[in-house]
């Protein structure tokens, strides 16, 4: 099976698990059970390696899972405004295996976090819906993965959505350097630390869930 074809299925298990993240500009009363229950979820199909879900190799589940994650947060849960590019224009975007990756460019999403303001650019891969929402920041390399975290973002019809660290994930190729990854371009490198969402087990010897 192709590295694409295997990047579609993660994308669409991820649509569906972080369904109604962005339905609205504040979180629901049972926002921490639904992110307890998607981790948990995640968990669960990471640990089925060999059924074409998980991107564990046989024999390395116990070095990843539990996966790790910074405690839930709502304060990393933020409505944000998407600056629509003038062009949805085609880029190509490095990836971790050194080869290159042709992403649109959607926009700008323009947000407040802890009284700060921060902004990220927003991509779509080939037959994606989501936004595509790669990112690095202070934490990257000590506390999460070197390489930077994802965001996938559901369409919506306002331009207002829910940037949410608590969902943040880590890409494929941390967990198997088979898979590849593009790499957070520049203006998506956020000078503040966000200790939100996944991070590296070697950063939480406890797993603090």
């Amino acid at each position: 099976m192709t590295v694409y074809i295997e990047i579609v299925r993660r994308r669409a298990f991820w649509a569906v698990l972080l369904l109604g993240a962005v339905v609205a500009c504040s979180t629901p009363p049972d926002y921490a059970a639904r992110i307890s229950a998607e981790r948990e979820a995640k968990d669960q199909m990471f640990r089925q390696v060999g059924g074409g879900a998980s991107p564990i190799r046989p024999g390395e589940v116990g070095q990843f899972v539990p996966l790790s994650y910074f405690p839930i947060d709502e304060s990393y849960a933020v409505p944000a405004q998407l600056d629509p590019s003038p062009e949805r224009i085609t880029i190509t975007m490095p990836t971790s295996t050194g080869t290159l990756r042709n992403v649109e460019l959607v926009g700008t999403l323009k947000f407040n976090l802890r009284g700060q303001p921060l902004k990220l650019t927003a991509f779509m891969e080939r037959g994606q819906r989501a936004l595509f929402v790669p990112f690095s920041d202070l934490t990257s390399g000590t506390e999460t993965y070197q390489a930077g975290r994802y965001m996938n973002l559901d369409p919506t019809p306002s331009g207002i959505y829910i940037v949410d660290f608590n969902v943040a994930y880590i890409p494929y190729c941390y967990y198997n350097a088979e898979y590849e990854c593009p790499l957070p371009p520049a203006e998506n490198r956020l000078a503040v630390p966000i200790r939100a969402g996944e991070r590296t087990r070697r950063a939480d010897s406890t797993v603090n869930r």
